[in-house]
């Protein structure tokens, strides 16, 4: 028994030998295994910056009473083998329920790198003799693993 602690002890000597060099140990000053840090990570006082994906905004065109116009979403650099969810809020002149169908927050963004908000629009419930168009903004608010591009906003009108 005692000369398989000696061979388990031996082994483990030689791979933490071995991985030395792969993992750039030395000892620290207060006499303990340490890791040489990059010089850039030594002057640092903030932890590292990370990279989000960017998402921005832009709507296809106006659209007609009775017509699916969209808002489409792009995501750069696109997340391999990811989707993202981004949140949003509606706002402007036409109103949810009557002018078009609400739209539910989160927008989904799929792994091409697009996503599309559709909206479909209502027939006017007003008939009123004055027919004027009705806007929809989406704009984009943030979350987690993406960051707001430019633009962060979009507008369509909705055509009488």
């Amino acid at each position: 028994m005692k000369a398989q602690n000696v061979v388990f002890i031996a082994v483990a000597f030689a791979v933490a030998f071995a991985l030395a060099p792969v993992t750039k140990a030395n000892i620290s000053p207060q006499g303990g295994p340490g890791v040489e840090a990059p010089a850039a990570a030594v002057n640092s006082t903030s932890p590292k910056a990370v990279e989000f994906p960017v998402v921005t905004i832009h709507s296809t065109d106006n659209v007609a009473r009775g017509k699916i116009g969209a808002f489409v979403l792009s995501v750069n650099p696109t997340i391999l083998l990811a989707t993202t969810f981004v949140n949003f809020k509606v706002s402007g002149t036409a109103i949810p329920g009557v002018d078009y169908t609400p739209l539910v927050p989160p927008a989904f963004i799929g792994q091409s790198g697009l996503g599309v908000i559709l909206v479909k629009t209502l027939p006017d419930p007003r008939a009123s003799v004055v027919r004027q168009a009705y806007s929809v903004v989406v704009t984009l608010e943030p979350g987690l693993g993406y960051a707001l591009g430019q633009p962060s906003s979009a507008q369509m009108f909705i055509k009488p």
